[in-house]
């Protein structure tokens, strides 16, 4: 039976068993391995539609509101060994993953537009994963009439197309061909500015930053290369760890928030945007050194994989002291390795009010126990949040992707104390592929759920992926979760 109509017919199954499993708060017991039909597991939140990506491990989704529509854009991950270019049931042709459009307009009833291929390539060595989309209307120098998609491609590069008619979007432009790796850029839309995390061939690490005004996405101008002393050309001795992604506040904040070093010794690093994008730009140590302002070391255990800033947050504890409010970034890692064999990786909320001594003020882990998740296959730990500020959610509830244990929702209006609130853990289909380690030098392998990144809108739909090729799933939130961002 070919995959796609497999995987149509466990999609049936899904919504039939959702219809009595959205109004469990708990599974009745424990699920250790779970089975293809079985229904979610769910807490507060609930599925409303869902789409299969064309089995293609996907990485980054970005939701925007484009014009009366809501569009999905979703980075993937390069193939698997069985699979190395899936099927585009669109064309009939293989191609390598790369970037998928959806049209999420009716959250119940996605539709799939187009795919465009990325580089070939497995896992972490093709696709095109990161992805990010800003109105021509919006940018500086943009053309009205266009919407910008800028996608990193592998170690090709970075591109831009023109998706102003998401069924048929357009290449614009390249941006720095020939790299080594790309990963996690950002991109102001309304300055232009983007930060493109990339590989430069001269450069002594895997990830460094190349920064550019991109608000004339066909005309790109290079504003300089960013990274740790002991990354640049030239340099000698031990070579710092590698940056995973930034996350900018914008002129109005002037910081950009640098997280490194995914599961190895990493740190949080907090740079002055103006003396980053307008000061010396040769890649020397001291100019390298001249715009940060501080950065928060993490355990030999732990990285820094987003660093989400959440500023002026009003705390309620505190509506009555000298300081009630504080500016807080909040920081999740990776966890890299299956069946729990590292240590875990979590999520960690710094007050970053005095920025020279940024402290940790709290944690938050999915309890292990509550699923018997490092028994599940797979990984199990955190990954990333949401990266949404539209007010629906902003400083008030993050959703955190957790692998093997779904997606969990975070009330975190008291960051010193945030609490779950809900989660949600999409069962297997006949595309979930399997995650194996090594027992006494032979694979043991496990098929499991992967939610890997997700997203937000500001309709407060929330937008789960899967790294496991299971697909897309768009939820909302129910009971109580619900009333604590006062949605309808």
């Amino acid at each position: 039976m070919n995959r796609y109509v497999k995987s149509a017919i466990c999609f049936t199954s899904l919504f039939v068993l959702c219809g009595t499993a959205h109004a469990q708060s708990e599974p009745k017991q424990k699920i250790t391995e779970q089975k293809i039909g079985a229904p979610p597991e769910a807490s507060n939140m609930k599925l409303v539609g869902y789409n299969d990506l064309q089995a293609r491990s996907a990485y980054q989704p970005t939701i925007h509101h484009q014009g009366d529509r809501y569009i999905a854009y979703v980075g993937h991950h390069g193939g698997t060994d069985e699979i190395p270019d899936p099927v585009n049931p669109l064309t009939g042709k293989t191609e390598p993953n790369g970037t998928s459009i959806v049209d999420v307009t009716d959250p119940a009833h996605p539709k799939y537009l187009v795919h465009i291929p990325g580089q070939e390539g497995k896992y972490e060595g093709g696709g095109a994963q990161m992805v990010r989309v800003c109105d021509g209307k919006q940018l500086p120098k943009g053309d009205p009439n266009a919407v910008y998609m800028l996608r990193a491609v592998g170690s090709e590069g970075h591109e831009i197309w023109n998706t102003a008619d998401p069924s048929h979007p357009v290449l614009v432009t390249r941006i720095g061909e020939g790299l080594k790796d790309t990963h996690k850029n950002f991109w102001e839309c309304n300055t232009g500015v983007a930060y493109l995390v990339s590989g430069k061939p001269d450069w002594r690490t895997r990830r460094m930053t190349m920064i550019y005004d991109l608000s004339d996405p066909a005309h790109p101008v290079k504003i300089r290369d960013f990274g740790l002393p002991g990354q640049e050309p030239g340099a000698t001795g031990e070579v710092p760890t590698e940056v995973h992604g930034p996350i900018s506040a914008g002129p109005e904040g002037n910081r950009v928030y640098f997280g490194y070093g995914t599961d190895k010794g990493g740190f949080m690093q907090i740079v002055d945007r103006d003396k980053l994008l307008n000061g010396p730009k040769e890649p020397t140590p001291e100019n390298l050194r001249y715009p940060e302002i501080s950065r928060m070391s993490m355990s030999a255990f732990n990285g820094a994989h987003t660093t989400f800033p959440m500023l002026k947050m009003p705390i309620a504890e505190f509506a009555h002291d000298k300081n009630p409010t504080r500016d807080i970034v909040m920081i999740v890692d990776e966890e890299i390795v299956n069946e729990c064999a590292e240590p875990r990786q979590m999520v960690w909320f710094v007050d970053v009010t005095i920025e020279t001594t940024p402290m940790v003020i709290s944690s938050y882990t999915a309890k292990e126990s509550s699923g018997d998740f490092c028994q599940r296959g797979g990984r199990f730990g955190a990954h990333s949040s949401n990266e949404s500020m539209a007010p629906v959610y902003y400083k008030k509830m993050a959703f955190i992707s957790y692998f093997n244990a779904g997606v969990r929702a975070l009330d975190i209006r008291d960051p010193y104390h945030p609490t779950e609130v809900g989660y949600f853990i999409p069962p297997i289909t006949a595309n979930t592929d399997k995650r194996c380690v090594k027992i006494d030098g032979k694979d043991r392998c496990k098929v499991a759920i992967q939610t890997n990144n997700l997203e937000t809108d500001d309709r407060g739909f929330i937008y789960i992926v899967d790294r496991a090729n299971t697909g897309m799933h768009i939820l909302e939130l129910t009971g109580d979760a619900r009333k604590i961002v006062d949605l309808p």
